[in-house]
């Protein structure tokens, strides 16, 4: 057997895909190859329609280092991906199933999805998808099945900053005009959007992608997208998938894309809110009402364990600078580990709906952050509770007040807390943990090293 037969590892595609795909699609003639790295941001290189067959017998080696990268794409040396072990390559194999055409390119071009693996087939410990397949993996040795559902939420900006180099709102296509007003659910901007709206539903149904609902959220130009649930390796794939479409076809339409979490002061956040079940082998919902006006004892579990972790998890959930600016009273972001049943103010949520689909929301995430480390934080927290048989405690049925029991003030609080954080070492992995938290204060060294405008104007003649 030959070296790269034998270091092929089970979760990479199959090339019988890869051959159907070239014959359904002859019109493609070059491919995206994208790794999702650990803020969530896809990174690769394009190929051409010859080199795919080869990527899907033996794999394609890719330096390391590209899962050591901050968010401007430079290396972080404390990670120890770049010169303590030389620059050392990897192998890049496809990921099934996430062979697709980028509807929105011309000529065609089509995009695979990668994961990232060490020489001899085992996971690369660092790539994030692994670090979720791992908690996918330990909850179904207990016999569970986890089903994740993501919601997208975001901004659509006009390309041309304002005079002092803050965003506006974008023209609506149809009308030229700005959005005036909340107008939350509003349908007359949906309406003047519509050959965005267009352009995304056909792009979605190009690349199997399970779009559903598109609603005008709380702010000029912030809108929603839901993605239908499904297994939860491939609900993080759909969502990092769909960010990637969207933003690429809000260039086309002369249009920005933004997926800050909190890009104007005065509006609102945007959150990433992930929707979790468990279902036993043959599907059936394990969270599903036992009896009339009653939750599930396996689902209070799981939301038991999401509170109490949630401290521990917020780099995770908010792990940018600009991610805690989401968080304020009364903002529909969570200030406070509470839970409660249809009610938006807790950070769990139990939505309102059929007994047999009853499920949890967890509300603290941006959408700024990673969907697989959001995954594996979410799944691992949940998994805490159930082993425990935890109890969350009594719900919260009107707002969620502060407790006295605080989620971390600020992102230097939640950088110390991840670090001192077993709980998160063991969710993330201890090689991804340590990476992770070295980006993140490197992050936060080049925050802290800006002296911004507001410092001068504040400061500068007055003290």
């Amino acid at each position: 057997m030959s070296r790269d037969l034998a270091s092929r590892p089970p979760e990479a595609a199959d090339i019988a895909e890869a051959e159907a795909f070239l014959a359904a699609h002859p019109e493609i003639t070059s491919f995206d190859l994208v790794l999702i790295d650990l803020n969530g941001i896809a990174r690769g290189k394009i190929i051409r329609r010859h080199e795919l067959l080869p990527i899907f017998r033996s794999g394609r080696h890719l330096p390391g280092s590209i899962l050591g990268l901050d968010v401007t794409g430079e290396d972080v040396e404390e990670t120890g991906l770049v010169w303590a072990d030389g620059d050392a390559d990897r192998r890049a194999w496809p990921i099934p199933g996430s062979l697709v055409p980028l509807p929105w390119t011309s000529p065609s071009r089509g995009e695979v999805r990668l994961a990232l693996f060490e020489l001899d087939g085992t996971p690369m410990a660092v790539d994030p998808r692994h670090a979720l397949a791992r908690q996918v993996q330990l909850l179904e040795a207990e016999g569970f099945h986890p089903v994740l559902a993501y919601e997208l939420e975001f901004y659509l900006l006009d390309r041309e900053r304002a005079a002092d180099g803050s965003f506006q709102p974008l023209r609506l296509p149809l009308s030229g005009e700005r959005p005036d007003g909340i107008q939350v659910y509003g349908v007359t901007e949906l309406d003047r959007l519509e050959p965005f709206i267009d352009a995304v539903y056909r792009g979605a149904e190009a690349q199997g992608l399970p779009v559903e609902t598109m609603i005008s959220e709380y702010a000029q130009g912030q809108f929603e997208l839901t993605l239908r649930h499904g297994s939860a390796l491939r609900a993080a794939d759909d969502l990092a998938m769909l960010k990637r479409l969207i933003r690429a076809l809000a260039v086309r339409h002369g249009m920005m894309a933004c997926f800050m979490a909190k890009p104007f002061a005065g509006r609102a956040g945007s959150g990433m809110h992930v929707h979790a079940s468990l279902a036993d082998a043959s599907g059936s919902n394990l969270f599903a009402d036992p009896a009339e006006a009653a939750l599930s004892p396996l689902l209070k579990h799981a939301v038991a364990g999401l509170l109490e972790t949630m401290h521990e998890s917020m780099l995770v959930f908010a792990p940018h600078f600009n991610s805690w600016r989401r968080f304020s009273a009364q903002s529909y972001a969570p200030t406070t580990p509470t839970w409660g049943t249809n009610n938006r103010s807790v950070a769990v949520r139990v939505p309102a709906g059929s007994p047999a689909g009853r499920h949890l929301e967890q509300r603290a995430a941006g959408i700024d952050s990673n969907p697989y480390l959001v995954g594996a934080t979410v799944l691992s927290g949940m998994r805490k509770g159930l082993l425990a048989k935890a109890d969350p405690g009594p719900e919260t049925t009107a707002y969620a007040e502060a407790t006295g029991d605080e989620l971390p003030p600020d992102w230097r609080g939640a950088i110390e807390t991840a670090t001192r954080s077993t709980f998160l070492k063991d969710a993330l992995g201890e090689r991804l943990h340590h990476v992770y938290l070295a980006l993140k204060r490197a992050e936060y060294r080049r925050f802290a090293s800006e002296v911004t405008a507001l410092e001068r104007t504040l400061y500068g003649e007055i003290v």
